[in-house]
C-alpha cells in the first residue's frame, strides 16, 4: 500500500508546484504580427527629345544592271582584261571587238551605191529639165514629160534608200566595238576570243558602281516614325531620311551611310510590309580598312526617323497592361497610372504622355498589386537611372 501511495503523492505535489509557478510567474503578452510592405525597384521618369529609329535588313543590289548584247553578229577578235566575273571597267572602255571585215566591206559597197545613185539622180534631173523646156515650146508629148518626171522621182527615192543603207553600214561597223555604257563591274560573262556571237544574244551581265541600293522591308506601323516627305518626284531633298548600314566582314563590323530615296509602290497585303529603298553613293570607294559595299552583301539597317519631344523611355516590364504603369508617390504608396504609349520596341516602351518629370515608376513584378498599397524603396541607389 505504501508503494502505491508514495508515487501518487509525488505526482500531486509536482502538479501543484507547476500550477503555482504559472500563477505567480510573469504574464506573456502576444506580439502583434507586423506586415512588411513589398520592396520594389523603380526608375525615374525623365522626358527627353528623341529620334526614332527603325531596324530592318536587306541585301545590297546594283541600281543599274544590264545585259551586254551585241548588235551585230560575228567572231570575237579581242576581249578586255576587265571582261571577267568581278572585273571593273570605266565608261566607254572597249570591252570586246567583233571581226569588222564584213561590215567594212558593206560600208564601202554602200558608199559606191550612193555615188551611182547620185549620178543617176543628176542625169534624171537634167532629163526632166529638158522635157520641161521642150514642153513650153510644144516640142514634146505629155507621155515623154511624165516619163521624165517619173524617172526623177525614182532616182530621188533610190538616193534616199542608199543613204539609209550607208548610215546603217556605218553604225554596224561601229557596233563591232562593244564599249562600256557606264562605270561598272562584270557580274558574269560567257564569251571568249574566237567565239561566234549572234546579234541580240546576251554575252555578259554588268552593273553600274556609282550607286548601290538596298531594299528594306518595314512594317506599315513603322511609317509613322519615319519622316518621309513624299512628292510626285519621290522624297524631297530638304527632308532627307538617313540610314546606317552595318555588316560583318572579315571578322569585323563595318558601317556605311546612305539615304532613303523612295518607296516601292505597293504594300504587301499579307505581311503588311512596305519596301523602302536606301541608296549609297560610291559603294566601292575605299575608306581606311572598310571594305566596299559589294553587291550581294547582307546588311542590317537602322533608319533614322522623326524627332519626338518629351518622350519617357521605360523598360518594357514597367508596362502593366496596354497603357498602365505603377507609380510610387511621395508617401510610398503604389498608384495606378494611365499613360499614352507611343511605341514598343523589343525591351523598351516609349511614353509620350501621362508621366511627370521625376516621378518614380515601379519596374518590379507584383502579383497582387492594389492601388494605394504601401511599398518600399530600399534607398536612392536602387532607383534605376536611364
Amino acid at each position: 500500500m505504501k508503494r502505491v501511495v508514495l508515487p501518487l503523492i509525488i505526482i500531486i505535489a509536482g502538479f501543484g508546484l507547476a500550477v503555482a509557478l504559472i500563477a505567480t510567474g510573469p504574464k506573456l503578452e502576444p506580439k502583434a504580427v507586423v506586415s512588411l510592405a513589398p520592396l520594389v525597384r523603380v526608375t525615374t521618369a525623365e522626358p527627353i527629345r528623341l529620334q526614332m529609329t527603325t531596324t530592318t535588313h536587306g541585301t545590297v543590289e546594283p541600281r543599274t544592271e544590264s545585259e551586254l548584247i551585241p548588235e551585230v553578229s560575228g567572231r570575237i577578235t579581242s576581249i578586255s582584261e576587265a571582261m571577267v566575273s568581278g572585273g571593273f571597267f570605266n565608261q566607254n572602255d572597249l570591252l570586246l571587238s567583233i571581226d569588222p571585215l564584213d561590215y567594212a566591206e558593206a560600208l564601202e559597197q554602200a558608199k559606191a551605191s550612193l555615188a551611182r545613185s547620185e549620178s543617176e539622180l543628176d542625169n534624171a534631173q537634167k532629163a526632166h529639165k529638158r522635157q520641161l523646156d521642150l514642153a513650153r515650146r510644144d516640142l514634146t508629148s505629155d507621155a515623154q514629160k511624165d516619163d521624165a518626171a517619173n524617172r526623177l522621182s525614182i532616182a530621188k527615192a533610190s538616193v534616199r534608200e542608199v543613204k539609209a543603207r550607208l548610215s546603217r553600214a556605218e553604225r554596224d561597223l561601229l557596233r563591232t566595238e562593244i564599249r562600256a555604257p557606264y562605270d561598272g563591274r562584270v557580274r558574269s560573262e560567257k564569251v571568249d576570243v574566237g567565239q561566234f556571237v549572234n546579234r541580240g544574244s546576251a554575252i555578259a551581265m554588268i552593273y553600274a558602281t556609282d550607286l548601290s541600293e538596298v531594299r528594306l522591308p518595314i512594317n506599315d506601323e513603322e511609317l509613322a516614325f519615319i519622316d518621309l516627305s513624299l512628292s510626285a518626284d519621290g522624297i524631297t531633298e530638304n527632308t532627307p531620311v538617313t540610314v546606317t548600314l552595318k555588316a560583318d566582314f572579315a571578322g569585323a563590323e563595318h558601317a556605311w551611310q546612305g539615304a532613303i530615296t523612295r518607296t516601292e509602290g505597293e504594300l504587301d497585303p499579307n505581311t503588311r510590309m512596305l519596301n523602302v529603298i536606301a541608296q549609297v553613293e560610291n559603294p566601292y570607294e575605299q575608306m581606311g580598312d572598310r571594305p566596299p559595299l559589294a553587291v550581294g552583301l547582307f546588311v542590317d539597317a537602322e533608319i533614322h526617323g522623326a524627332m519626338f519631344d518629351n518622350i519617357v523611355v521605360l523598360p518594357r516590364v514597367a508596362l502593366r497592361s496596354e497603357n498602365q504603369v505603377y507609380i510610387v508617390d511621395s508617401a510610398g504608396k503604389l498608384r495606378f497610372r494611365e499613360v499614352d504609349v507611343l511605341r514598343i520596341v523589343e525591351e523598351e516602351v516609349f511614353i509620350q504622355a501621362g508621366l511627370a518629370p521625376g516621378e518614380l515608376v515601379c519596374i518590379s513584378p507584383l502579383d497582387a498589386a492594389i492601388d494605394g498599397m504601401p511599398v518600399r524603396i530600399p534607398d536612392t541607389t536602387d532607383v534605376a537611372k536611364r
